[in-house]
C-alpha cells in the first residue's frame, strides 16, 4: 500500500456513504475500501464527512456513544465503544412525526442524554469532573440508521458511518444528576403499546456516566473535547427495535420521565398535504 492509498480510500469511503445518505439508497459495506480492521481509518472517514457537513452549514451540537452493550461488542469483535457526531438537524422535537423516507433502515433505542454546562477538556476526567460539568440529564430516543445495506456492518463500517447515527429525540424535562441514580435506573421501551425493550443504567457500560467519561477522555485526547452546551447520548439501555412507517415509540426511564416519537406513514403525509 502506497502512502497515497489510505487517504484515497478514506475519500472514496466517505463519498460512498455520503451518496447513500443523499439518495436514500443503502450502499455496499465500506470495509472493503479501507485497510482491514483499521478503526483509525474509519474515524477519518467519519471526520471527513462531518467536516464537509459543517462546511455546508450544519451545526455540531454534541456526540453519541455507541457499542456500549457487551453483547453487541462481542458481535462486532471489539472491546470498546465508539462515537459519532450529533448535528442540530438530527434533533427531532417530541410531537413532530418523522417523515417517511427520511431514514434508510431505522431502529430505535432508549438512552440517557447528558447536557453539559461547562467544558470537559481533561484527558483523564473523573466522575467528579463529569458531575460538575453536567447541567442536567434527559430521557432520549436515538433512531439509529445505517447507510450500509442490510445492516451488514463491522466495527469499521459503523465507525465510518458516523456510528450508525440517524436522528434523536430528547425529553423536555431536565433532571439534575443529584436527583437520579443513573446506574440503578430502569428503562422500558414500547412500540405501538407493546414492550419491545427493557434494561437498566448498569446495562450501558456499567453506568451512563462510565460511557460519558470514556467519550470525554477519547475526544480530549484527539484535541476536540466536549464543550459547554453539548448533548451526549450515552448509549442504549436495552436492545434496539426495528421501526417502520406508522410506528409509535415511548420510552419510560425511571427518574427521568418519558420520551416519545412516531414515524409518519406515507398515506398520512399524503392526506395532510
Amino acid at each position: 500500500m502506497t502512502a497515497h492509498e489510505p487517504a484515497d480510500a478514506v475519500t472514496e469511503a466517505a463519498a460512498v456513504l455520503a451518496e447513500a445518505a443523499r439518495t436514500g439508497v443503502p450502499s455496499a459495506p465500506v470495509r472493503s475500501l479501507l485497510p482491514e480492521g483499521d478503526i483509525e481509518a474509519a474515524y477519518a472517514v467519519q471526520r471527513l464527512n462531518a467536516e464537509r457537513g459543517i462546511a455546508a452549514g450544519r451545526r455540531l451540537v454534541g456526540r453519541k456513544v455507541g457499542l456500549t452493550s457487551p453483547a453487541v461488542q462481542r458481535q462486532l469483535g471489539v472491546d470498546r465503544p465508539d462515537f459519532g457526531t450529533l448535528f442540530a438537524d438530527m434533533a427531532v422535537p417530541e410531537g413532530q412525526p418523522i417523515a417517511p423516507g427520511r431514514l434508510l433502515q431505522p431502529k430505535v433505542e432508549a438512552e440517557v442524554a447528558l447536557v453539559l454546562g461547562t467544558d470537559l477538556p481533561h484527558r483523564d476526567p473523573t466522575v467528579a469532573d463529569l458531575l460538575r460539568a453536567t447541567a442536567f440529564a434527559l430521557p432520549a430516543l436515538e433512531i439509529v440508521d445505517s447507510r450500509v445495506a442490510g445492516w451488514d456492518i463491522t466495527i469499521v463500517d459503523t465507525v465510518a458511518d458516523n456510528a450508525s447515527c440517524g436522528l434523536y429525540v430528547l425529553g423536555g424535562t431536565p433532571v439534575p444528576l443529584d436527583r437520579v441514580d443513573l446506574r440503578a435506573l430502569t428503562m422500558t421501551l414500547t412500540k405501538n403499546g407493546e414492550t419491545v425493550s427493557e434494561g437498566t443504567g448498569a446495562d450501558c457500560l456499567g453506568s451512563p456516566l462510565t460511557a460519558a467519561l470514556w467519550l470525554a477522555a477519547a475526544l480530549a485526547r484527539l484535541g476536540d473535547p466536549l464543550r459547554a452546551g453539548d448533548t451526549v447520548l450515552t448509549g442504549a439501555l436495552g436492545p434496539m427495535a426495528v421501526a417502520a412507517e406508522g410506528d409509535a415509540f415511548t420510552a419510560h426511564i425511571e427518574g427521568l420521565g418519558t420520551v416519545s416519537t412516531t414515524f409518519a406513514s406515507a398515506a398520512t403525509e399524503g392526506a395532510a398535504a
